[in-house]
């Protein structure tokens, strides 16, 4: 509240206490004098009023039109700034959405790459497992499988450790077989994959009968698997007397150990070794380390052997430098020996000079004196 206003207040106050006396008066005095005086005071006391007031209208109409271009100029002032500011975020608010529009775009175009991806997956998907219901394709599939590990651990082409499509002398060809330091000597590998009872087996929607059957027929199947790797593949004599069957699917292998422990155990008693592509590389692996630490012990008698040998040599050089080192100090010897002889020589040969230059000196003396 301005302070115009609080004037205009109190002046109203003033003028409503100055009506109520008046009227007090008129009722408790009915002096007509004293009612024409108070009549005449209350009139001027009007006009000052009235001339107050207008005095006061004035004064606040212009303080108003003031106050009004001041408030006026700061709001447009005020919406000048807040105007900036807003355009200010607004661009700015702009450029993200912009770069998150354009992120997002991005972002589009790559999941739409990659539902093209995952779209030929599932068509690659749908091929292989067209692949793998035949036989001899799930065949090569292992095999080749088995070959890229066999690789990846020994390197390609290492004759010395691994051989692959391996003859023996049964007439029956292996996978691949490794040629292992004793007690293992040459271990045959054999890929088998028995994939379509294993199929119906965890096909849910297959009655539990229907299931039931395909998991005997697929124990028949692996039994029958590792009957032949054990027939073919070990030979007294010339292979190891334990086989591997590689198993190229994890699932398989994984069924077999977690539910058909039988089969581990019927392997177990044919001496073949039941491996998935994790195992085998773990299996392999291990066979490897066995080879280089072999190979290393063999290093280190070779060494050994050759420092026997340079110790005997070193025992024939010192001998023989002790001959020597004898021989220098005889020699020595003799040449202080013959350096005495010297001397002497010397020393006589320094007498005889001696002796001459006297006889030399008294023959002089004689011919002055004659």
């Amino acid at each position: 509240m301005s302070t115009n206003e609080i004037i205009l207040i109190v002046l109203l106050a003033i003028l409503i206490i100055l009506s109520i006396i008046i009227l007090l008066k008129i009722r408790n005095n009915n002096d007509n004098k004293s009612l024409f005086d108070l009549l005449e005071r209350f009139g001027k006391f009007e006009v000052s009023v009235t001339q107050s007031m207008a005095s006061f209208k004035d004064d606040v109409s212009s303080n108003m039109t003031t106050n009004f271009d001041k408030v006026t100029d700061k709001l447009d002032n005020k919406l000048s700034e807040i105007n900036n500011k807003v355009t200010t975020r607004i661009d700015e608010n702009f450029e993200k959405t912009n770069k998150t529009f354009t992120n997002v775009l991005e972002r589009l175009a790559k999941i739409d790459e990659a539902q093209k991806k995952i779209d030929s997956l599932g068509t690659d998907i749908v091929s292989l497992e067209n692949i793998l219901t035949d036989k001899k394709s799930r065949g090569i599939f292992g095999e080749v499988n088995l070959y890229n590990i066999l690789e990846n651990i020994f390197g390609s082409k290492n004759d010395k450790l691994f051989k692959t499509q391996f003859k023996l002398s049964n007439g029956f060809i292996a996978d691949a077989v490794i040629f292992a330091p004793s007690p293992l000597n040459t271990l045959a590998i054999d890929s088998k994959f028995p994939l379509e009872n294993y199929r119906l087996m965890i096909d849910k929607n297959r009655s539990d009968e229907s299931r039931n059957i395909a998991s005997k027929q697929f124990k028949v199947d692996v039994k029958k698997h590792i009957d032949a790797i054990s027939s073919k593949y070990i030979i007294e004599g010339e292979t190891s007397n334990q086989a591997i069957m590689f198993i190229p699917a994890e699932a398989i292998f994984a069924e077999i150990n977690a539910y058909h422990s039988d089969l581990v155990e019927y392997a177990y008693k044919k001496r073949i070794w039941l491996t998935s592509p994790t195992t085998l590389i773990s299996t392999l692996t291990m066979i490897l380390m066995v080879i280089q630490n072999i190979e290393r012990d063999k290093n280190a008698s070779i060494i050994r052997q050759e420092l026997n040998k340079l110790g005997i040599e070193f025992g024939r050089f010192k001998e023989r430098f002790d001959k020597l080192s004898r021989s220098i100090l005889s020699v020595n010897k003799d040449v202080e020996a013959f350096n005495i002889t010297t001397d002497k020589i010397k020393k006589r040969f320094d007498s005889i000079s001696n002796v001459n230059e006297e006889i030399y000196l008294d023959t002089s003396s004689e011919e002055d004196t004659k």
